[in-house]
């Protein structure tokens, strides 16, 4: 029986950095991306040419822009300003999308489910984030009990970079051989520009202070993460 995954793909450094280092452990890799009104519409067509750069022979892109009415954040409203990086603020952030983690891995676990899929990856990680309140490990192991009673189906959630921080991220890509791919072809600026972005907004600032850092320390960023991971 073929080894199949699923992977929530937005075209980020994250979710690009999960699939290339899924591609040689599975007979099969399906991604997922979503559709959801956000304001920086160019990841869709950067996650199209990034699968199919590295093969991926099946991509599903979902209409989900349901969200977009009911989720209110700067990422779905080009009238709320996407924050500099070092914009002070009480509470969460305004590019958090309320619900988004909880719609888009529940639709990802109904797609693994028809195509006879077990495994599910996503990139959230709580090491590095932006406090988003989805991207925690107790979130995901929540949702995925949830969802693995509610179709009764052994569908795993898996979340390799959750205790990786952003230079081990970084790291993980060099170990693949895809260290510069990653940085030239990804898109994780909240504004829309691939590569290293618009320098100012906070994933922005958080890309690339991880990878100053991997530079700064690569042998020793390296080998914390062979550790973590178990490479």
């Amino acid at each position: 029986m073929a080894k199949k995954a699923v992977i929530v793909f937005s075209g980020g450094q994250d979710s690009t950095t999960c699939l290339i280092h899924a591609l040689p452990q599975y007979d099969e890799v399906h991604c997922i991306t979503f559709d959801y009104g956000q304001r920086h519409r160019e990841e869709i067509e950067v996650a199209q040419q990034l699968c199919k750069t590295l093969g991926v022979t099946v991509h599903k892109i979902l209409d989900t822009t349901l969200l977009n009415e009911l989720a209110i954040s700067s990422l779905t409203r080009d009238n709320i300003p996407v924050p500099a990086a070092n914009s002070d603020g009480d509470g969460l952030p305004s590019t958090f999308v309320p619900g988004r983690n909880i719609l888009f891995l529940t639709l990802a676990s109904i797609y693994a489910y028809q195509v006879g899929a077990q495994t599910l990856i996503t990139g959230v990680c709580e090491t590095d984030f932006s406090g988003y309140p989805d991207c925690r490990d107790a979130f995901v192991k929540a949702l995925n009990n949830a969802i693995e009673l509610g179709m009764d189906y052994p569908v795993r959630i898996e979340t390799p970079l959750m205790w990786l921080d952003k230079a081990q991220i970084w790291a993980l890509a060099d170990y693949h051989e895809r260290l510069d791919f990653i940085n030239q072809q990804t898109l994780t600026c909240y504004n829309g520009i691939k590569g290293s972005g618009c320098g100012d907004c906070a994933a922005c600032h958080l890309r690339a202070k991880g990878l100053s850092h991997y530079f700064e320390n690569r042998a020793q960023v390296m080998s914390g993460l062979k550790v973590k991971l178990g490479l």
